[in-house]
């Protein structure tokens, strides 16, 4: 088991990417907080878990709320004594025009994507520093590289994930945290399910998509999920503040 006794805390763990890394870090021996903002969704990957004979946790938070996440890491220390793992997946992925990018839904992307990850690295560094050592993932894009047409809120919120990730390392390094972050390709996830049924052209949307990944096909939740094993496992332990792409050869081109 590669997190044999490891405290894991993922959000956005109520489906998709977050929902196949806490499973899958379960089952290799770690006990997770699940983190998520709909209590159904989060208690059923807490169900999942349990099931297969796992530990875990559900913790209702809303990322953007300093309050919350203050709480969750609370909640987490104080019923497994410590937290090795901190995975800031939680995210929003919407697509609008810049004409049509309202100031309430530019705040609301940069909100969730890019203050929810400074505020969970916010209240998890002091408790990783007092126990000297941990390990932090951030969930990026491959949209923090490279542009995509209709999505530039997005890409602004990626692109902060990304360069507070290399700062971060860079700050962290001397009390053996390391800070990673996961850009993702197009991942299959309800989320980007819901954008491509929302453009009326759900079809058309996927098989744009999958022509702009090399490999042949679009991205599973497993594939990022077993990145993140990677990352938060002993054998990442001379990486820090560097992005491991999972896109099929989409930002090869």
């Amino acid at each position: 088991m590669r997190l044999k006794n490891k405290i894991a805390l993922i959000t956005g763990a109520g489906s998709g990417i977050g929902q196949a890394s806490a499973t899958l870090f379960a089952k290799e021996g770690a006990k997770v907080a699940v983190v998520d903002l709909v209590k159904e969704a989060g208690e059923e990957t807490v169900k999942m878990i349990k099931d297969s004979g796992g530990d875990a946790i559900f913790i209702q938070a809303d990322v953007t709320k300093a309050g919350d996440v203050q709480k969750m890491i609370e909640t987490t220390v104080n019923r497994y004594g410590r937290l090795d793992i901190l995975f800031n997946n939680a995210g929003v992925n919407i697509m609008a025009p810049i004409t049509e990018t309202s100031e309430e839904l530019w705040d609301k992307i940069i909100n969730i994507n890019l203050k929810g990850v400074f505020l969970g690295c916010k209240y998890a560094v002091p408790v990783m520093v007092k126990q000297q050592g941990g390990v932090i993932i951030n969930t990026a894009s491959t949209f923090a590289w490279v542009g995509a047409l209709n999505f530039s809120a997005y890409c602004a919120s990626k692109g902060g994930v990304l360069a507070f990730t290399r700062a971060l390392a860079l700050e962290l390094a001397p009390y053996k945290i390391r800070v990673n972050c996961i850009c993702p390709g197009t991942i299959e996830t309800p989320l980007v399910r819901q954008i491509w049924e929302k453009s009326g052209k759900p079809e058309e949307m996927r098989e744009s998509r999958l022509k702009l990944h090399p490999i042949g096909r679009l991205g599973k939740p497993e594939d990022v999920a077993n990145a993140a094993l990677f990352l938060a496992s002993d054998e990442a332990s001379f990486i820090t503040g560097t992005a491991l792409f999972v896109d099929g050869g989409y930002t090869a081109q």
